[in-house]
């Protein structure tokens, strides 16, 4: 299991004891992702919608013990409680999901609509984040995805990284991919332990080159 408070988000608690092959370096998770961006009849951002993939060694550990009638299957039932956990602790970490329209942060409340399957080998996380409030697209309109603490690297797919879903005809999305660290930050980021989840300040800063950007326009 994944040690610190990371532990609750990917809810491995069946006890205190870090992933050997996880425990060696920042990052310890690895996701592929991909967003849509939900807009409602008004023309308004009111949702965004993640789907992430885990690695198939966090998957691996992740889903000891789920299978619980032993089938060699698991289904929505098993992998339901998995889920909850989840998208609950996911709340602590402002569900890794920033939107910013003309400068102002606008947050989310916690998903209704979420689950977890299981194919290929790995674990995909889908859930719905509402809007606190509908905000209309800005001049300058931005979502982020990404661990500010990178304990966890988000990579979104190459081919749909990112959809707008009811949106006025003249939106556009464009997904800006993260750029890389210098090659000392990668080496001091790489000899962090498991046990660390914070950042210092200055890591922190080196690290926000990690995030995943969509810009949107209409």
């Amino acid at each position: 299991m994944m040690c610190s408070r990371i532990a609750k988000w990917l809810a491995v608690v069946a006890g205190p004891i870090c992933v050997p092959a996880m425990a060696a370096a920042h990052p310890h998770v690895f996701v592929d992702a991909r967003s849509e961006i939900v807009f409602d009849i008004e023309g308004r951002m009111s949702a965004v919608r993640n789907i992430w993939q885990f690695d198939e060694a966090f998957t691996a550990y992740a889903i000891q013990g789920l299978d619980t009638d032993e089938d060699g299957q698991l289904t929505d039932a098993e992998l339901a409680p998995l889920a909850k956990i989840n998208v609950d602790s996911l709340q602590e970490f402002d569900f890794f999901t920033f939107l910013t329209v003309d400068d102002e942060s606008h947050g989310f409340t916690p998903p209704d609509e979420y689950w977890l399957e299981f194919y290929g080998g790995k674990l995909t996380l889908f859930f719905t984040l509402p809007l606190e409030a509908p905000v209309a697209v800005g001049a300058e309109t931005t979502l982020e995805v990404f661990d500010p603490e990178y304990f966890v690297a988000f990579a979104f797919t190459e081919d749909v990284p990112i959809s707008l879903v009811d949106a006025p005809a003249a939106c556009e999305g464009i997904f800006i991919p993260p750029g890389e660290l210098d090659a000392q930050t990668a080496a001091v980021l790489g000899a962090l332990p498991a046990s660390q989840r914070d950042l210092p300040p200055d890591l922190q800063a080196a690290a926000e080159v990690l995030s995943n950007r969509i810009t949107v326009s209409c």
